[in-house]
C-alpha cells in the first residue's frame, strides 16, 4: 500500500515538474515575442507619435517638452503600447497551447477562435476611443480650458499618459462579448441570470460612460449607447452558445 502511494506522489510530482517546465517554456517564448515586439515598437514609434499628433479631425494641439526625459519616456511608452498589441494574440496562443492537453478536440476548436477574436475585439475598442470618444473629450476640455482665459501649453508625456489611460480601457471594455461567452461556457451565466443582471448592467454601463467621457448629454450618449449595445450583443451570443450547449447535452 505504502509503495503504491508513493507511486501516486512520484507520478503527480513529476506531472507537476512537467507542466511547470512547459510553463515555463511557453513564458519564456512569450518574453522573446514581446522583446521584439519592443523593437518593432522602437523603430515605429516616430511615424505613430507623427500620426497621432496629426490624425485627431479639426482638432490642433501642440505638443511641449518640459524636461529632457519627456522625449525618451513618451517614446518608450509608445513603443510598450505596441508591444503589448503585438503580444497579446501570441499571448492568448501560448495559453490556449498550454490548456490544450485538457481539451477534447471538440473543445480545443471552439476554444481556440477566441485568440483572434479577443486581439480583434481589443483592437476594435482602441478604435472606437480613438476615433469616437477621445475626440470628443479633447474638444470639450479645450472649450473649457479656453473658457477660463487659461493659455493652452500641453505636455508631450501628460498628453500621451492620458491617451494610453484613455485607450487601453476601452480595449479591455470591448472584449466583453469573449468574457460572457467565457462565463456561459463554464456554467456561471446562464439566460435566466442575463434577465436579472442586465438593469444593473445599463446602470453600471451608463455611470461608465459618464465617467470616461466629457461632462455633456450628447457625449454621454455617444460613449454609453454603444457600450450597451456591445452588452446586448454580449448578451445574444451567450444565449445562443448556452441554447446550443443545452441542445447538444439533451441529444
Amino acid at each position: 500500500m505504502s509503495n503504491q502511494n508513493g507511486e501516486a506522489a512520484e507520478t503527480v510530482g513529476s506531472d507537476l515538474i512537467s507542466h511547470l517546465t512547459e510553463l515555463r517554456k511557453r513564458l519564456i517564448y512569450v518574453a522573446g515575442w514581446f522583446l521584439a515586439s519592443l523593437c518593432v515598437g522602437l523603430y515605429a514609434a516616430p511615424k505613430i507619435l507623427t500620426f497621432v499628433k496629426g490624425h485627431l479631425g479639426t482638432i490642433e494641439v501642440e505638443w511641449s517638452v518640459f524636461a529632457l526625459s519627456d522625449g525618451i519616456a513618451v517614446y518608450m511608452k509608445c513603443a510598450l503600447l505596441v508591444g503589448i498589441i503585438l503580444t497579446l494574440p501570441f499571448l492568448m496562443y501560448h495559453l490556449w497551447a498550454f490548456a490544450r492537453p485538457g481539451m477534447t478536440d471538440a473543445e480545443a476548436k471552439s476554444t481556440l477562435v477566441y485568440v483572434p477574436t479577443s486581439s480583434l475585439l481589443f483592437v476594435s475598442g482602441v478604435l472606437f476611443g480613438y476615433t469616437v470618444a477621445l475626440p470628443m473629450m479633447i474638444r470639450f476640455m479645450i472649450k473649457l480650458n479656453q473658457s477660463m482665459g487659461a493659455q493652452e501649453v500641453y505636455g508631450i508625456q501628460h498628453y500621451m499618459s492620458f491617451l494610453i489611460s484613455f485607450l487601453l480601457p476601452m480595449g479591455v471594455a470591448f472584449e466583453m462579448p469573449l468574457a460572457m461567452t467565457f462565463l456561459t461556457r463554464i456554467g456561471m451565466l446562464t439566460p435566466g441570470k442575463m434577465k436579472q443582471v442586465r438593469k444593473f448592467a445599463y446602470v453600471g454601463l451608463a455611470v461608465v460612460g459618464t465617467l470616461i467621457s466629457p461632462p455633456d448629454f450628447v457625449s454621454h450618449l455617444s460613449v454609453t449607447v454603444p457600450l450597451i449595445l456591445l452588452f446586448e450583443i454580449s448578451a445574444f451570443i451567450s444565449a445562443r452558445y448556452y441554447r446550443r450547449k443545452f441542445a447538444v447535452q439533451t441529444t
